[in-house]
């Protein structure tokens, strides 16, 4: 996840994969075995832009919209929420711009960009959630997965049913090879829901931050193309 965009949040949900419904249209060339590419390491990730919106078991997966707004200023001006985080509880105007930023990040262009969405609940139509799959580095295959869940919505998979579709992705879409997630040493509860993902604890880092006022240490997790692959029955 990005460093410390997990909020405290409880609760199990696997889907499988026949459960998640993620059509994706890369930007191949004519006569390019996408497929091929991706098998061999060289899939060309010039373009990814899901076919939105994204379905899992429970929840749907999509790009955010301006009237998204009283949801995002809700999540991010809690202080609770934002624990964390780098940034502290937000006002509605700084809520607004990040709004814009989400609106923005649809598609994976070029390493650097992410995938913004919102987490809609089927069952009510509500956002309950915020997700996120960053492209760190090309060379390098590398990738970030993050997530906040509303306090509101808190401890009913919703972060792991979320994150999973992300990882699935990441893995077999935009063909990374290793997907990790960072955050704040004390922040057990989200750190829970990567294990419950199958990524596994690498590192702890001792005061590696200085934020808030504070030094902070930080976990790091991740996962391989290939534990995804053996855990997702490929």
């Amino acid at each position: 996840m990005v460093r410390r965009t997990c909020a405290a949040m409880r609760g199990l949900h696997h889907p499988s994969a026949d459960d998640i419904n993620l059509p994706v249209v890369p930007n191949a060339r004519a006569g390019h075995s996408v497929k091929k590419d991706r098998e061999a390491g060289h899939y060309d990730r010039s373009m990814l832009k899901p076919h939105y919106p994204l379905v899992t078991t429970r929840l749907t997966l999509r790009p955010y919209t301006m009237d998204d707004l009283d949801f995002v200023y809700d999540l991010q001006s809690r202080p609770e929420v934002t624990r964390y985080l780098y940034f502290g509880p937000r006002d509605r105007d700084k809520a607004r711009e990040a709004l814009q930023v989400k609106r923005q990040s649809a598609a994976l262009k070029d390493e650097g960009d992410s995938i913004m969405l919102g987490v809609v609940l089927n069952e009510t139509g509500a956002l309950v959630a915020d997700v996120m799959l960053r492209w760190l580095n090309r060379e390098h295959q590398l990738g970030e997965v993050g997530y906040i869940v509303h306090p509101d919505h808190g401890g009913k998979g919703y972060a792991t049913e979320a994150a999973e579709a992300m990882l699935r992705l990441g893995f077999e879409e935009v063909g990374l090879h290793r997907i990790v997630g960072r955050l704040d040493a004390r922040n057990a509860a989200s750190a829970r829901v990567l294990e419950r993902l199958g990524m596994r604890r690498e590192a702890h880092l001792r005061e590696n931050e200085f934020v808030k006022g504070e030094w902070t240490d930080e976990l790091v997790y991740a996962m391989l193309q290939d534990e995804w692959r053996s855990r997702a029955g490929r």
